[in-house]
């Protein structure tokens, strides 16, 4: 059963820090080892603990180097590695095939030489999030959405993060003085319904600092919707126990939008991570980045989508990379997107097909930016175009007396001209699929209808 805000309240005490928390605490982590060997690391007891994975993340090159030895002929990573820090736990580096740029997950933790690109249009923050912060720590762009920074920490540094410019500089989270005035701001503006937890990534917080957190905003009774942001089930789903499933469902509504960029990260302790926060009533939506090199083959996307869905993952958004310095080796151009969303269209059920958004720079928020299939229009038909490429005429209400559509003219595609003049109501491709198909089922019918 969901509980509500009322019986969480009553059903467990009210969490505070604890004891000793102080504004920007780090989280809890051992002094960073040498790397560990990967496979052997596997069969020991401690794999499966998430503090543990937290603990003996790779964080030099030194490291990198034990771990993947065919690396000691690449350019020595340590002045990039200074400006932009690295983190990756053991259990995302065991993804790595290939200590190579042409693996995924490789290009999507390893630093590149390549984040050095810095042409002009670029910015440490082009999303102007510091200009949308009312209170420290708090982003408020849309009217009915706020966002809340609680934390700095995540446990892999993905190397396409638009807040690049703070991942791993200070290794942090919220304090309560930050918090209650994070509240204070909620309660004035009764506008704000949802919340967005980000960072960083908040499950890398302990559950009682994240109970904490989420208490404190549902307190405020404008407040509606929780949502947490997290890369924690793609790259330590160790992190999503039982404890912290039962602590989360205290709080519901609870969503939270997950980040797998590549069918490779679909793992099984991924899938049973998924699993666990479903079974807890936790919705679960996805954001991906368009990456080039790493997921921009359409057939890439559509096997990601697939399977999300499988593991109860609704893919949400699809996000072209954004404006930030350090990532610009991995922006796509726009029509790639629009491509993919094309081929996405008809191949994928809508549930499974994501929204391509550009956050565009300078605070002016997402963009969808969508194939377009209305080809043209007349006072009495709007020529419409599917993913097959058919050309359909839908008629717009009958209204007396509207007059007939124009005769065409030397310039006018006969075609279309047919559609919007309603003396045909479909142009199919010479070459399609569906239709063959359907030819072999109903030669009948198809014949009827290609003689409309």
């Amino acid at each position: 059963m969901i509980s509500t805000r009322d019986s969480a309240s009553e059903s467990a005490p009210e969490p505070t820090l604890p004891a000793g928390a102080a504004e920007d605490e780090p989280p809890p982590s051992c002094p960073a080892p040498p790397s560990p060997a990967t496979e052997n690391a596997r069969a020991g007891k401690r794999w499966d603990d998430w503090r543990w994975q937290m603990g003996h993340r790779i964080r030099t090159p030194k490291q990198l180097l034990t771990l993947f030895p065919e690396l000691r002929h690449s350019p020595d990573l340590t002045p990039l590695i200074g400006k932009y820090p690295m983190a990756i736990t053991p259990y995302y580096a065991s993804l790595i095939q290939e200590a190579a740029p042409s693996d995924p997950i490789f290009q999507m933790c390893v630093p590149q030489m390549q984040e050095l690109i810095d042409p002009p249009f670029l910015s440490a923050d082009p999303l102007e999030e510091c200009h949308d912060m009312p209170v420290p720590g708090l982003i408020h762009r849309y009217p009915d959405r706020a966002l809340v920074i609680a934390t700095t920490t995540c446990s892999t540094y993905c190397r396409h993060c638009t807040r690049k410019r703070v991942a791993g500089t200070r290794e942090s989270t919220i304090g309560k003085q930050r918090l209650e005035q994070i509240a204070d701001y909620l309660g004035k503006h009764p506008e704000i319904h949802d919340v967005i937890i980000s960072g960083g990534d908040p499950l890398t917080m302990r559950t009682e600092q994240l109970e904490v957190v989420l208490a404190t905003l549902r307190r405020v009774p404008s407040v509606q919707i929780l949502r947490i942001g997290t890369r924690v089930p793609v790259v330590l789903p160790q992190r999503i126990t039982e404890a912290l499933c039962a602590m989360l469902k205290r709080y519901h509504p609870v969503w939270i939008n997950t980040h797998f960029n590549h069918p490779r990260e679909l793992t099984l302790e991924s899938r049973q991570a998924c699993e666990r926060l479903a079974d807890a009533g936790v919705p679960l939506g996805n954001q991906s980045v368009l990456l080039r090199g790493v997921n921009d083959a359409p057939q890439t996307i559509e096997a990601l989508c697939r399977g999300l869905v499988q593991m109860r993952v609704r893919p949400y958004y699809l996000y072209q990379c954004d404006l930030v310095r350090g990532v610009e080796h991995f922006r796509t151009r726009l029509s790639r997107g629009i491509e993919i969303m094309e081929y996405l269209r008809g191949r994928l059920s809508g549930l499974a097909i994501p929204m391509f958004v550009v956050d565009a720079p300078r605070g002016g928020g997402k963009i969808p930016v969508l194939p377009t299939y209305v080809v043209t229009q007349s006072p009495t038909h709007t020529v419409l175009r599917n993913y097959e490429g058919m050309l359909i005429a839908y008629p717009e209400p009958y209204e007396p007396g509207l007059g007939a559509a124009a005769e065409p003219s030397e310039t006018s595609a006969p075609g279309v001209w047919e559609l919007t003049a309603g003396r045909n109501t479909v142009i199919r491709p010479e070459q399609s699929v569906r239709l063959t198909r359907r030819q072999a089922c109903c030669p009948t019918a198809c014949t009827s209808e290609a003689s409309e």
